[in-house]
């Protein structure tokens, strides 16, 4: 792995993750936190959405975009699991 593709998905993870942030009102975990949040929710999306047939191209908006729906749906996820425990 290339230290531009690391560069990217770090931008795009941290992207996603800040605008998942805003979307789920609150639910913002800091800088490396959303960046973790962003490239899971980045990686969740890659294998979700294929799977469901979802496809909305390629290229930087199109990563951010599927990064930050992954990110959401993680965001759900641990917000259910706090609300539980």
């Amino acid at each position: 792995m290339e230290f531009n593709s690391v560069f990217a998905m770090v931008i795009v993870g941290a992207l996603a993750g800040w605008l998942s942030g805003k979307l789920m009102q609150g639910s913002g975990f800091g800088l490396i936190g959303n960046i973790v949040v962003g490239i899971v929710g980045a990686f969740a999306a890659g294998l979700i959405f294929p799977a469901l047939g979802f496809s909305v191209g390629g290229g930087f908006f199109a990563s951010v975009f599927h990064a930050t729906i992954g990110a959401v749906i993680l965001l759900v996820l641990i917000n259910l699991i706090r609300k539980s425990a």
